[in-house]
């Protein structure tokens, strides 16, 4: 017999009509605005699919844009992502596109911070408030941030990842899940690591330079 969590029956805390276009939606903006470091000047959101034809009427646009501006899904701000991103400087423009893809509840976003660097991610609306996390800056990814994640951005040479367990193993930290993803071999890689617990912004500088062929770390 199939058995049922907690989360099955109640669904995710939310504001909005839809766990897909809207708890999702806003999950996918707050990943963006971590990225960036809570510092997004200006955003392109790019919608596909479904998040691109019906969107709009479910709030997924006010969703991201509220994500955008580190509200989480159940904040009652949401409502009023628009007006609340305009009072604080932040620029975000949306377009829809027909173009296909993996997913149906999709959206490319592209935020520019403070400082003028720019990240961009695609990611999905995978159901239930859940989300995939599928690219960043163009590197081909798979997480969905149920967990303190660390994306680690290095080459792919020998002894990056001893490097990286050695810190999180002198600070305790114990691994739950760990992947990483290269572009070809000895060229640009990802590890993309969740832990138990949330990693500090010292543990993550002390990574940063463990390895001369780490050149950054994002904490999510």
């Amino acid at each position: 017999m199939k058995q049922f969590h907690l989360f099955d029956l109640i669904g995710p805390q939310m504001i909005g009509p839809s766990s897909s276009h809207t708890a999702g939606a806003a999950r996918l903006g707050n990943v963006a605005w971590r990225l960036a470091e809570h510092q997004v000047r200006k955003a392109y959101v790019t919608l596909y699919g479904s998040f691109a034809t019906t969107g709009a009427g479910h709030g997924t646009d006010r969703a991201i844009a509220a994500g955008l501006l580190g509200y989480p899904p159940e904040d009652e701000r949401l409502r009023d992502s628009f007006a609340l991103a305009k009072e604080q400087g932040c620029e975000i423009t949306f377009q829809y596109s027909d173009e296909k893809r993996r997913h149906p509840n999709t959206a490319k976003i592209t935020v520019e911070r403070k400082d003028g660097a720019t990240i961009e991610l695609v990611g999905a609306s995978i159901g239930g408030g859940s989300i995939e996390i599928q690219e960043i800056n163009g590197m081909e990814v798979s997480f969905g941030c149920d967990y303190p994640t660390l994306l680690i951005f290095h080459y792919d040479r020998p002894g990056v990842i001893h490097s990286v367990i050695g810190v999180l193993a002198e600070k305790n930290i114990n691994v739950a899940f760990m992947r990483v993803i290269r572009s070809s071999r000895h060229q640009r890689a990802c590890m993309v690591i969740e832990t138990d617990t949330s990693v500090e912004s010292a543990v993550a500088a002390q990574i940063r330079t463990a390895n001369p062929d780490i050149w950054e770390v994002c904490r999510l």
